[in-house]
């Protein structure tokens, strides 16, 4: 059985579906047998993930979009040809004609261009419009949470048994960073003082406006012992949510070989999300051991469980007590911190992986 992943995402800046096609495709070639996992482009293996450009070289980049372009737009079975023998095809939002031999399966993550479209790009609400497209013809479908199945099942009215949810994973780096590295980042960023951390792209569904506003209405001591770090590229935010986020510590982007280290040098992770369909960066503050308080709308309770201090993410009232109440209490953040450790094992890549392949050979015998 040969499965041909779309990885054409891997080419352009993102964020969440990058990361999971990046470690998701080198996890399920670890599981499955050799030469079974294809990609389209060929991304080749050990190209360092980077959210804000390219995985692989500006001429391959332009070549392998032109070639996207060219069969989204012109009708020519170009991903008939690029896909050969393939027994599956595995799509994702950019591909708009995707090739008609093999069976067609895709990766679900959230469905917030339907849940709150005000909050999204026109390009972004296109986009998932097409993936739609691909989930209606699909033979089965991947929904990285319980919650995003759900909204599937609710919103795109797909088959529940069309769809199985696999939950996404963590890189190994969170779960085990040396503190030598924490050290080094504290000392390069100049992070003097402890700090509540929040990482991901500046735009409206991450509620930062929430987050610096909560902040912000700390006791005095508690502002002048913790710093609110922001850690993300600046993404479609409009200009009042930017200067609210540039008035505290704004690292921008952040390269992706340091997040685990910045993620485990915080005091408390506070994600205030108003949509997630998985949530990497609570997952991940879990694994590194970070107490988190999140948002206790779509997947976030799934994925955080008992391991993190919920609240409604549009009230600052809640936020603000969950920041106070963390950051005065030693005791309760180690506890956090210790729960936060066995949750996040529910979520490595390589069960991700094993539930995959299991996936796809049960389209294929299907």
């Amino acid at each position: 059985m040969k499965v041909l992943i779309d990885t054409y995402p891997l080419l352009v800046r993102s964020a969440g579906v990058k990361n999971y096609l990046y470690r998701w495709v080198a996890a399920l070639r670890r599981a499955a047998p050799a030469g079974a996992i294809g990609t389209v482009p060929a991304t080749g293996n050990g190209a360092e993930l980077n959210h804000d450009g390219s995985v692989v070289g500006a001429f391959a980049t332009y070549r392998n979009l032109a070639a996207l372009a060219t069969a989204n737009h012109t009708g020519l079975p170009v991903l008939d040809w690029l896909a050969g023998k393939a027994d599956i095809f595995h799509a994702s939002s950019l591909v708009r004609n995707p090739p008609r031999r093999p069976l067609l399966t895709a990766t679900l993550h959230d469905l917030t261009t339907w849940t709150m479209p005000e909050l999204h790009l026109a390009a972004n609400r296109r986009a998932d419009s097409q993936l739609a497209d691909n989930l209606r013809r699909a033979h089965r479908i991947i929904a990285v949470s319980e919650a995003t199945r759900q909204d599937a099942i609710r919103l795109l009215h797909i088959p529940p048994e069309k769809m199985v949810t696999i939950h996404s994973g963590v890189a190994d780096a969170f779960f085990d960073v040396p503190a030598g590295s924490v050290a080094e980042l504290r000392a390069r960023y100049r992070l003097d003082r402890p700090f509540i951390l929040f990482v991901g792209t500046v735009e409206p569904r991450k509620n930062l406006n929430g987050l610096v506003s909560a902040y912000r209405a700390l006791p005095a001591s508690l502002l002048d012992e913790f710093e609110l770090v922001v850690a993300g590229p600046m993404g479609w935010a409009d200009a009042e949510t930017a200067q609210l986020v540039r008035s505290v510590r704004y690292l921008g982007y952040v390269p992706e070989r340091d997040i685990a280290a910045l993620t485990a040098a915080a005091a408390v992770f506070a994600y205030p999300s108003l949509y997630e369909g998985f949530g990497f960066p609570v997952a991940q503050a879990m694994a590194a051991g970070v107490p988190v308080i999140t948002s206790n709308v779509s997947a976030l309770p799934e994925i955080a469980g008992d391991a993190a201090e919920l609240v409604d993410p549009r009230s600052q009232t809640e936020l603000r007590e969950a920041l106070k109440r963390l950051l005065l209490d030693a005791d309760l953040r180690a506890a956090m911190s210790r729960r936060g450790r066995v949750r996040a094992e529910d979520f490595r890549w390589e069960a991700c992986a094993a539930k995959s392949w299991r996936f796809f050979q049960e389209v294929a015998g299907a």
